[in-house]
């Protein structure tokens, strides 16, 4: 038995000791923000946030979660009210398919929690570990740019 924190909920989960947390997270909590794409901690599509960085819980054991603080895109929006990050994406027609949307937010919220202020090439460099076929990276920069001029003019977290 393991205590999770996630989302700011403590959870008691049975696991076994070679389960990653991405795992525990998508079939124990129900939580399938986070998305297995390559299984090899390449694509990014299970990027959540512990203790504010983000991770490949695809390659972490979920009892390595223990007693961290968890958050997955399920926790981002403050009940009806979407992340200033999560309306940008969908705004600026940055979420396509889906598919690397949750790991690419939450990449960006790392970033932004430490600089409301980056730069483009900063954005970059924060959005490099989430692959994504759809967009370009065009329009995901874009919408990182547009929350963080909103969250420095106050816009919420």
């Amino acid at each position: 038995m393991i205590k999770l924190n996630v989302n700011g909920e403590i959870h008691e989960v049975r696991v076994k000791p070679y389960w990653t947390l991405l795992r525990v997270l998508r079939n124990e909590l129900g939580l399938t923000g986070a998305k297995l794409g390559c299984g090899r901690g390449e694509c990014g599509a299970c990027t959540v946030l512990m203790d504010g960085k983000p991770i490949l819980s695809c390659l972490t054991l979920a009892a390595r979660a223990e007693g961290k603080k968890i958050v997955t895109i399920e926790g981002l929006a403050e009940g009806l009210k979407l992340h200033p990050l999560q309306e940008a994406f969908i705004k600026n027609g940055a979420i396509q398919c889906g598919f690397c949307t949750s790991g690419m937010i939450l990449s960006a919220k790392a970033l932004l929690d430490r600089n409301l202020n980056p730069t483009e090439e900063e954005v970059r460099e924060a959005l490099s570990g989430n692959l994504c076929r759809c967009t370009g990276y065009v329009k995901p920069v874009k919408a990182v740019l547009e929350a963080a001029e909103i969250m420095r003019k106050g816009g919420s977290r």
